[in-house]
C-alpha cells in the first residue's frame, strides 16, 4: 500500500494540462552546410553548373578577347562607347579569366569531385561483393526458362558454374541456387568519363596557374625575343615567374595572304602564310618555319599561333630643322574587315620646335565610290596603296609620363592642335611638306604585321590524355550493360531434376541468354516436338504452354518447358 500525500493546492490529475510537447529546434549551422553539401554534390548540380560553364563561354566566343586580340577590344570599346564599357565591368573581354568564370568552375570540379568520388568507391565494394541472391520466383523475370534433367542438382549448379564462368560471369552458389553476374564494366566506363572530366578541368587548372599567354604584334623585318617586356599584353598565370620564359627569338621575314579574285567570294582571304626564322636560345642555330593557321610553332615548351594580320605603312618625319624625327612602319587597324581599310597614328614627339603628329587611313586598293564622291579599298590586297594624312601639332602629351595607346591621339583641340591645310592624299614614295614649314612626311612603303600568340600551357598534355579517356568510358558506357543470371535446381517428381533459369539485362534483353540455357539444358536435354522452347522474348511475348487436351481449364502439365517470360497460372 502506498502513501498519497495531498497538498490541497494541486489540481487532480484529471484536469491538469498534459505536458507541453518541446518545439523542433532548426537544423542548425551543421545541418544546414550539409544540406548544402548534399545539394552541391548531386549530379543535377553538376550537370546545371556545366551547363553555364558551356553559356559562359559564348561571350568569349563572340566579343573579342584580349588574350588573342587586344587590338580588336580596342576597336570595340572605341565603336560601343555606352555599351562597351558596361561589357568591360563584367569581364567580357577577359572572359576565361574573369571571377564569375573562375567561381562556376570551381563549383563544378568540387560538385563533380564530390559527386563522383564516393560512387567510385561504392562501385569499388559492388564489384568485389557477392552476386546478388536469387529472387524467390524467377519466373517473374523479363527473361526466364524451366526445364527437367536426369542430372543431380548438385551436378546441375557445377556445370552452370562451369558454363558461367566460361561466359565471364561472376559465379557465386548457396542455397541450391547459382548467381551470376557481368557487365561492371559499362558502369566503369561511366565512372571513367567522369573522373576523365573531373582530371580535365584539372589540367586545365594546372595550366592557367603555371602557363602564361602572351600576345605580341609582329612587323615584317622586325625580331622578337621572348621577353616580357616586348609583349604587347601577358597573361602570367598565379604560380608563374618571370625566370621560367624560355630565351627563344624569332623574325618574321615575309607575310603572304591570298584571297578569292572572282566570284561572290571575291576578297576573302584563302590561306595565310608567315615565314619566319626563330633561334631556342641565343647561341642556338637559326631555324626556318612556315606559320600558318592551326599550325602553330613548339619552341621553348610553348606555341607560337598565328592569329590575325594587317599593314604597317613605312613613314619617315621630318621636323622643321630638316632632321628626321622619326623613321620606321606603324601598324594600322583594320576599319573594314573586307576589303581591310585601315587606319593608325604616327606621333613624332622628337620633332622640333613642335612635336608632330597624324592621323592616316589606309586603303589597300584604293578606288572611287560608286558615287564618285569618295575613295574605298576594292580588294584587301596591296593592289594600288593609298594613304591619306591629317596633320597635328603641339605637345602629343608623352613627356608627362603618362602610358598612352598607340592607335589613338590625345589631347586634340587642346594641347594638340591640326594644322591648316595640312591634309593629303599620299602614294608610295611621295612626300607631303606641311604648310607653314612644320616639316614633312613621307610614305616610303608598305609593309604586313601579324599577331602572334605565345602559349605555355603544362596542362595540354594531361587534358589530351584525359580526353581520350573520357571517350573511351563514355563509348564503354554505351556499349557494355549490366546482366545478372540466377540457376536455381531442386528435386522434382520421378528423380528428376526441375531446372530454373532467370535473366535480368539492364535495358532490352539480349540472345545471350537463350545461349546460357541451351549450353545449360546441353544435348541429350533437347526439347522434342512437342514440348519445345517458348517464343523469344520480346515486347509482346506469346502465350506460354497450353493445357494438354482433356485437361482442366487452367490446368497446366508442371513438366511443360518455360522459356517465355510469362508464369503459369496456378490451378484453381
Amino acid at each position: 500500500m502506498t502513501e498519497t500525500t495531498e497538498t490541497g493546492t494541486e489540481a487532480p490529475a484529471a484536469r491538469q494540462a498534459p505536458p507541453e510537447v518541446p518545439r523542433p529546434r532548426g537544423i542548425g549551422p551543421l545541418g544546414w552546410l550539409r544540406w548544402a553539401w548534399r545539394q552541391l554534390t548531386t549530379m543535377r548540380t553538376a550537370l546545371i553548373l556545366l551547363f553555364l560553364v558551356a553559356l559562359g563561354t559564348v561571350p568569349g566566343s563572340i566579343l573579342p578577347q584580349r588574350g588573342q586580340a587586344p587590338e580588336k577590344v580596342v576597336a570595340y570599346l572605341d565603336e560601343h562607347r555606352t555599351l562597351g564599357p558596361w561589357l568591360d565591368k563584367f569581364s567580357m573581354f577577359d572572359v576565361f579569366a574573369a571571377p564569375w568564370f573562375a567561381a562556376i568552375y570551381i563549383l563544378l570540379f568540387v560538385s563533380l569531385a564530390g559527386c563522383v568520388l564516393p560512387r567510385a568507391v561504392k562501385h569499388y565494394k559492388s564489384m568485389r561483393a557477392r552476386p546478388p541472391a536469387a529472387p524467390r520466383n524467377l519466373g517473374r523475370l523479363p527473361q526466364t526458362a524451366t526445364y527437367e534433367t536426369d542430372a543431380s542438382p548438385d551436378d546441375v549448379l557445377a556445370e552452370a558454374r562451369t558454363v558461367l564462368r566460361g561466359r565471364r560471369f561472376r559465379v557465386d552458389v548457396s542455397d541450391g541456387a547459382a548467381s551470376a553476374e557481368k557487365g561492371y564494366l559499362g558502369e566503369s566506363g561511366n565512372l571513367l568519363f567522369h573522373l576523365a572530366l573531373l582530371a580535365l578541368l584539372f589540367a586545365l587548372g594546372l595550366g592557367n596557374l603555371l602557363g602564361y599567354r602572351g600576345n605580341v604584334l609582329l612587323t615584317e623585318g622586325k625580331t622578337f625575343a621572348n621577353s616580357l617586356g616586348l609583349y604587347d599584353q601577358f597573361q602570367p598565370g598565379r604560380a608563374f615567374r618571370n625566370g621560367e620564359l624560355a630565351p627563344f627569338t624569332l623574325r618574321l621575314d615575309d607575310f603572304q595572304a591570298e584571297y578569292e579574285t572572282e566570284g561572290a567570294k571575291r576578297g576573302m582571304a584563302t590561306e595565310f602564310s608567315a615565314k619566319i626564322h626563330y633561334r631556342e636560345s641565343p647561341d642556338g642555330r637559326e631555324k626556318p618555319y612556315d606559320l600558318r593557321i592551326n599550325h602553330p610553332l613548339k619552341v621553348g615548351g610553348a606555341k607560337v599561333y598565328l592569329l590575325g594580320h594587317g599593314y604597317a605603312p613605312v613613314f619617315t618625319v621630318r621636323d622643321a630643322k630638316g632632321d628626321v624625327a622619326f623613321q620606321d612602319s606603324v601598324p594600322f587597324l583594320e576599319m573594314e574587315p573586307r576589303n581591310l581599310t585601315s587606319e593608325g597614328v604616327i606621333k613624332a614627339p622628337d620633332a622640333e620646335p613642335d612635336q608632330l603628329a597624324f592621323y592616316a587611313i589606309l586603303w589597300p586598293t584604293a578606288a572611287a565610290s560608286e558615287d564618285g564622291k569618295q575613295i574605298v579599298s576594292a580588294f584587301p590586297a596591296p593592289i594600288r596603296p593609298v594613304v591619306t594624312i591629317t596633320a597635328f601639332k603641339g605637345d602629343i602629351g608623352l613627356d608627362a609620363g603618362t602610358p598612352q595607346s598607340v592607335y589613338k591621339l590625345e589631347g586634340i583641340g587642346k594641347t594638340l592642335q591640326p594644322i591648316k591645310d595640312g591634309q593629303k592624299l599620299l602614294e608610295p614614295g611621295e612626300t607631303f611638306t606641311l604648310p607653314g614649314g612644320a616639316g614633312s612626311i613621307t610614305f616610303d612603303g608598305l609593309r604586313e604585321w601579324t599577331s602572334l600568340s605565345v602559349n605555355r600551357d603544362p596542362g595540354r598534355i594531361p587534358a589530351l590524355v584525359a580526353s581520350i579517356l573520357a571517350v573511351l568510358g563514355v563509348a564503354t558506357s554505351f556499349m557494355v550493360r549490366r546482366r545478372r543470371v540466377w540457376v536455381r535446381a531442386s528435386a522434382g517428381e520421378g528423380g528428376r531434376t526441375v531446372v530454373e533459369v532467370g535473366g535480368l539485362t539492364l535495358g532490352n534483353p539480349t540472345s545471350e541468354f537463350d545461349d546460357i540455357v541451351t549450353a545449360l539444358r546441353g544435348p541429350e536435354d533437347e526439347p522434342g516436338p512437342q514440348d519445345g522452347p517458348g517464343p523469344e522474348p520480346g515486347p509482346d511475348p506469346e502465350p506460354g504452354p497450353q493445357p494438354e487436351p482433356g485437361a482442366e481449364p487452367g490446368e497446366i502439365d508442371p513438366g511443360a518447358d518455360r522459356e517465355s517470360g510469362s508464369a503459369p497460372e496456378p490451378k484453381e
